[in-house]
């Protein structure tokens, strides 16, 4: 095997595929990367066991095979050398020799057929949209999985497709995220948990273009498919929540605030609240909102906002972490939050948009 390319050319999706790479592997094999050459393309595949990323690029091909090297150490080689160079990368026995100028290194191979591959059977849904509508979607709703739950199925993000529509939902038992997209393709009932960690892949790797992305699902696997990447992932097992009884109804207690003014409010507030629970008490009354967080300490802050409001007087907790959350994935000028009453969850909202729906629970201070 042997092919040259110029080091932009190979540092970019080198880059890319080795943020599948974990730091802590169990096989030897998955702390490398699969080269693949032939026809004036080098396909570079990176996976660890749970997804797998291939990433395409052009060559000069002098020799076509298949061989596979270690990530780091290559990714490492191509961000010491200048820019513009040019890379030269032969295999010989066990052994890659990279070659630019007047360095050279050698590293040690395994054998491409040992690579593990992310087989599933993919079935004949397949669903194609601009890159940036999903990259909208899975942007408006990520923040609000779950990290480590036991619930092993809140640990990643809904993906529905019901009545020529395409909705994400997150949760994690504590708020919960949805945002719902028109589609002008009918597909049947789709519904998949993609796990937190190929979530936020795709996020890194979509686009904020109308290229096409295109999505295949299959019973235990989903296929992204972009221009220069081929993404696939095994997906989580288990039945999400229904977020429909997650989401209160509309009470009568109705709050406007400018979105701005009221985010920087609550970080300035959050600035004295108790580490551990991060809780703001908010007092509403008419037209006005007052901030307050005290932690053990002793120490206090309060902050006083104008807003609309009319309704029952009422005092309630928050996390102001969650708070914060929705305020920078929405793009209003003013957000909506409504409240049932002091014990109920609420339900924030831009009240020109309905994409976008989150609901925070309420704790006690």
């Amino acid at each position: 095997m042997k092919f040259s390319l110029n080091r932009e050319t190979l540092l970019k999706p080198l880059q890319a595929v080795m943020s599948v790479v974990e730091n802590r592997h169990t096989m030897a094999i998955l702390a490398n990367i699969l080269l693949d050459v032939d026809n004036g393309t080098l396909s570079l595949t990176a996976t660890d066991l749970e997804l797998e990323l291939v990433a395409k690029t052009q060559a000069a091909i002098e020799q076509p095979g298949k061989i596979t090297v270690p990530g780091r150490k290559l990714l490492d080689i191509c961000r010491s050398l200048p820019e513009g160079a040019e890379i030269t990368l032969t295999h010989n026995a066990s052994q890659a020799v990279v070659t630019s100028g007047k360095s050279r290194f050698q590293l040690s191979t395994l054998s491409a057929q040992e690579f593990p591959s992310v087989e599933g059977e993919l079935g004949s849904t397949m669903l194609t949209l601009p890159q940036n509508t999903l990259a909208y979607l899975i942007k408006k709703t990520h923040f609000a999985m779950a990290q480590q739950d036991v619930r092993y199925f809140l640990n990643g993000m809904l993906l529905e497709i019901k009545n020529k529509s395409l909705r994400t939902v997150t949760t994690d038992g504590h708020r919960l995220a949805t945002c719902v997209v028109p589609l002008d393709q009918d597909i049947p009932l789709t519904q998949v948990i993609i796990p937190r960690k190929a979530v936020l892949e795709m996020l890194r790797l979509l686009e904020e273009s109308d290229q096409s992305v295109v999505l295949t699902f299959g019973k235990n696997h989903l296929r992204v498919e972009l221009p220069d990447f081929v993404f696939t992932t095994k997906l989580l097992e288990g039945r999400y929540p229904d977020y429909n009884r997650v989401i209160p109804a509309e009470g009568q207690n109705t709050l406007t605030a400018d979105r701005k003014l009221y985010k920087q409010a609550l970080s300035r507030t959050a600035i004295l609240s108790n580490e551990k629970y991060r809780g703001v008490r908010l007092n509403l009354g008419e037209n006005r909102l007052v901030l307050m967080a005290n932690n053990p300490e002793q120490e206090e802050a309060q902050d006083e906002l104008e807003v609309q409001y009319q309704g029952d007087a009422i005092e309630i907790g928050f996390n102001v972490s969650y708070l914060l959350d929705v305020m920078g994935v929405l793009e209003c000028d003013a957000v909506q939050m409504n409240l049932s009453n002091a014990n109920s969850s609420a339900l924030v909202r831009d009240p020109n948009n309905n994409d976008s729906v989150y609901v925070v629970m309420p704790i006690r201070l």
